[in-house]
């Protein structure tokens, strides 16, 4: 039988638990102090042509805690939250502090700085294990059915998934800072292969998540279409080397928006290390391009974003920041260490994790979408690539120089004719930006990142 973890014991305060880590640590010595408590519970579920291969059920809680003394710092992190481990962790703490180096750019927000969005913005609901655990199996089972009765030419799968996860995390600081807020999380997969007449296989996916339960599309409706994308990929072949327009799917449209954020992130920006750094106010992508990162949006039927959160990893609280509007690049995303070193504001996004410094996260990152629709973007290309998937990480934040391997579906005539794999997609970010000449009208959150179709002229398909 799988193994199945105990989940935690909830009887644990985590909001003055972080309030006496943070007391601790003072009393300890430190000038200033950060403790962050997280709690979580999960359930997966995986089957394979209708058997189940993995179950697992966990929960976990740990504490992290990042002290100060002036302008020194180091952070700690343990699941042991004993009255022992909490002395070790925050001794530990300490004496780290003590052999790192002065940094004048150290330190929390300033303490007017701190604070939390105020109202409910609906990112728990408890409906996500409302499902008793044989319907969570069979939900899985579900998704993989429908995927292999689709077409007899699917007649494998590399398995079905359902899963669901609740959060609790707790923030406090020295400077009057505590805050506290839960999540859920649920969704259902389904990963057919299809085989040709000639015993060629092809692979693909689809999925379904949500913050609650009744919000997931049907586990028959994520697997017909994980099939549809399965047998579009029949007989796929290479394409000779050209420079034609590229159109790129919203699921990975998204990924390039994900690298805009990469460079517009603080700390690639003050280290030199972006094609962005010094662009403030410039114009750096088409007409009509509007980046924004919204760090507590609500869906339209008002269930919170899944980058949602009341405030960021500092405490600060969330905001919503344009980071290129109408082309023009206007801001960075900074955390309080980034925006010191580049002398300006942080815009709240810090991520947090137990452990180290904090980080520059994004919330609900998205390019606003235009009015064409996919089928009428693909209806003006005479020829060129319909990106469904990416492959590997050759993009150079330094340069903008971008080359990703790629599979997807051959424009010819604006009509979507045979697949195609095995071909390298390549241009630079600085050009690709500048070439966006159709944005489509189809963004939907499915992550926290989120762009709708995308032309892009320019670029170059390596093939044959």
């Amino acid at each position: 039988m799988p193994q199945v973890a105990a989940q935690p014991d909830s009887a644990i305060d985590l909001e003055s638990l972080a309030a006496d880590v943070v007391a601790q640590a003072i009393k300890a010595g430190a000038s200033d102090a950060e403790a962050v408590v997280r709690e979580g519970d999960e359930f997966s579920v995986t089957v394979r042509m209708g058997e189940v291969e993995t179950l697992k059920e966990s929960g976990s809680r740990g504490l992290g805690v990042r002290v100060f003394l002036g302008q020194r710092s180091a952070s700690t992190s343990t699941s042991d939250l004993t009255p022992d481990g909490i002395r070790q962790l925050i001794e530990g703490a300490m004496g780290l502090a003590r052999l790192t180096a002065e940094d004048p750019f150290n330190g929390l927000p300033e303490a007017g700085e701190f604070g939390s969005i105020p109202g409910d913005l609906h990112l728990f609901y408890p409906d996500v294990y409302s499902l008793p655990g044989p319907e969570r199996i069979e939900w899985a089972k579900r998704a993989e059915a429908a995927a292999l009765a689709a077409d007899p030419r699917i007649a494998n799968s590399q398995g079905a998934t359902f899963e669901a996860a609740t959060g609790h995390r707790v923030l406090a600081n020295s400077r009057g800072f505590a805050g506290g807020y839960r999540t859920s999380y649920a969704a259902v997969a389904a990963a057919p292969l299809a085989k040709d007449e000639n015993g060629q296989m092809q692979r693909d996916a689809w999925w379904s998540g949500a913050r609650r339960i009744g919000d997931l599309e049907s586990p028959e409706s994520v697997g017909k279409e994980a099939a549809r994308r399965a047998l579009r990929r029949l007989g796929a072949r290479r394409v000779p080397t050209q420079r034609v327009p590229i159109v790129f799917a919203p699921e990975v449209s998204r990924s390039l928006i994900g690298s805009i954020f990469e460079a517009a992130s603080g700390d690639a920006v003050w280290r030199g290390a972006s094609f962005l750094a010094g662009k403030l106010g410039e114009a750096i992508a088409a007409p009509g391009v509007t980046i924004v990162d919204d760090n507590f949006m609500q869906m339209p039927n008002g269930v919170g974003g899944y980058g949602s959160s009341p405030f960021d990893g500092e405490g600060l609280p969330s905001l919503r920041t344009v980071v290129v509007e109408d082309g023009v690049l206007r801001n960075y995303l900074l955390n309080t260490y980034a925006a010191r070193k580049l002398g300006m504001k942080s815009t709240h996004n810090a991520s947090r994790g137990l452990a180290g410094t904090p980080g520059i996260g994004s919330g609900n990152l998205f390019l606003q979408p235009g009015t064409q629709t996919p089928e009428e973007i693909l209806a003006a290309i005479p020829a060129g690539l319909y990106v469904t998937s990416l492959m590997g990480f050759g993009t150079n934040l330094v340069t903008g120089d971008y080359s990703r391997g790629a599979t997807g579906l051959w424009i010819e005539n604006g009509q979507l004719t045979h697949a195609v794999e095995e071909v390298t997609v390549a241009g630079n970010l600085r050009d690709m930006l500048r070439n966006i000449t159709a944005i489509g009208n189809d963004l939907v959150f499915r992550t926290s990142t989120a762009c709708p179709t995308l032309r892009i002229d320019g670029m170059t398909v390596a093939g044959a």
